[in-house]
């Protein structure tokens, strides 16, 4: 199991749980900072973190206020609290800090997810620490968030209204084709739950400060993966790869866009999880100093 402890949040001293793999053997070579998406919780990347340990990578993963561990009797499960998302974008860059302080001879990466990569576009504008790289997985430009939201039904409650096109076995098929990783989700008491409409609000609210990102250093190398299934991410995937060109037209040099042919939303729970793993693997790899 990782190990366990926290800190306090800048905005409001909430304790945000935090989660750390450190099965490396020898010196590690990078730090990976995992930010999760809405209604689930840190643990849940075990999987995944203990590849990236057998890769040389340390890993730790935050609860994002309001998920998991991270609650409080003024920031329930569920809520970001008085803080909202100035909150959530606070604590990614005071998580950040943290490890780049506490390893300060290997580089920091990050892989965020859905919210987390959401939180992690506005986190970008003002970098806390200097990145050795990012990976945004099934995100979406967040102006193009509030198309998707616009065509989804309207007579069905939370995520599950992204399962309109999908098998309606459980109403979280969008998530991934692995029927199993469905229904350990749909088990897991910290995951699905309600989450007051100021959480996704708070995001489209800063939709028009994210689709300018030319203050981002130009040589801050980005992936974005995606399933082409994704309904976070749009038709085919379009508002990811419209992502990526925002980021290639503000200066970026070092942007790299994947999608999986008829992959859904959760790409490191999907059927096609290894490679998916050995593809992040490889880019980070390949963006360690020299």
């Amino acid at each position: 199991m990782p190990t366990t402890a926290s800190f306090p949040s800048p905005a409001d001293g909430l304790a945000i749980a935090t989660y750390e793999w450190d099965d490396v053997t020898g010196g590690p070579v990078g730090v990976v900072q995992l930010v999760h998406g809405l209604a689930e919780h840190g643990p849940r990347y075990d999987r995944f973190a203990r590849a990236l340990n057998a890769a040389g990578f340390l890993v730790s993963a935050a609860d994002n206020r309001g998920h998991g561990a991270s609650v409080s009797e003024d920031v329930p499960l569920g809520s970001f609290g008085a803080a909202g998302v100035d909150g959530f974008v606070a604590d990614i860059g005071a998580h950040a800090r943290l490890l780049a302080s506490q390893h300060p001879d290997v580089p920091l990466f990050a892989f965020a997810h859905s919210l987390g990569s959401m939180g992690m576009q506005i986190a970008l504008l003002a970098e806390p620490v200097r990145y050795g790289g990012v990976v945004l997985s099934g995100s979406t430009t967040l102006d193009g968030l509030g198309g998707v939201l616009a065509g989804l039904p309207a007579d069905q409650p939370g995520l599950a209204a992204f399962n309109a096109g999908f098998e309606p076995r459980t109403g979280f098929e969008w998530l991934s084709r692995d029927p199993a990783e469905v229904d350990a989700y749909v088990a897991d008491p910290l995951c699905g739950f309600p989450t007051e409409d100021a959480i996704i609000g708070g995001v489209l609210g800063q939709a028009e400060r994210t689709a300018e990102p030319s203050q981002i250093r130009p040589d801050l190398p980005l992936l974005l993966i995606s399933g082409d299934r994704d309904p976070v991410g749009g038709p085919g995937g379009s508002n990811v790869m419209a992502l990526a060109d925002r980021y290639r037209s503000a200066g970026l040099t070092d942007v790299t866009a994947t999608l999986y042919p008829e992959a859904r939303h959760e790409l490191v729970n999907e059927t096609i999880r290894d490679e998916v793993t050995a593809d992040v693997i490889g880019w980070l790899r390949a963006h360690l100093p020299g």
